[in-house]
Parts: structure tokens; C-alpha cells; sequence
């Protein structure tokens, strides 16, 4: 019981060392890993039709033909199993 204790202290010292650290330097949290960015992804969307943002632009005639593309619709493909 004694060594849960022990442990238990020192992880509550950790993060109330790194807590005051936080607060001395001010920086904001980030990633270290770039996200999807880092994969040359401009963002991850599966949606069936084009959010509010992407309608503005495609009515302004200002959206990106390739992000337009995405959602067009096409007939379903059935395939014969033989």
C-alpha cells in the first residue's frame, strides 16, 4: 500500500510540476506530429454532400473543382459474381 501511495504522489507531483511550468512560459499546447497536415491532407472528409463552407464557394464559383468532384454523384456500380 505503501509503494501505491508513493507512486501515486509522484505522478501528482509530476503534473502539478508540469502545471506550473505551463503557467511561467504561456505557450500554447500543440502536437508534436503535424497532424493531417503533415500527410499533404488539406482535411479529412467523408461526408456524402459538401459542408455550408464549401456551398458558398461553389455558389461564388470560387471553390476548388477537385474538392467539387468529390461529390458528384455517380450511378452505383454492380459488379456480376460468377
Amino acid at each position: 500500500m505503501e509503494t501505491l501511495l508513493l507512486t501515486f504522489g509522484f505522478f501528482i507531483a509530476v503534473v502539478f510540476a508540469m502545471s506550473i511550468g505551463f503557467l511561467i512560459k504561456g505557450n500554447a499546447l500543440k502536437g508534436s506530429c503535424g497532424g493531417i497536415s503533415a500527410l499533404g491532407m488539406k482535411k479529412m472528409c467523408d461526408c456524402e454532400e459538401p459542408c455550408d463552407n464549401l456551398k458558398s464557394k461553389i455558389a461564388d464559383g470560387t471553390a476548388d473543382p477537385e474538392e467539387v468532384a468529390r461529390f458528384a454523384k455517380e450511378e452505383p456500380k454492380f459488379y456480376e459474381v460468377k
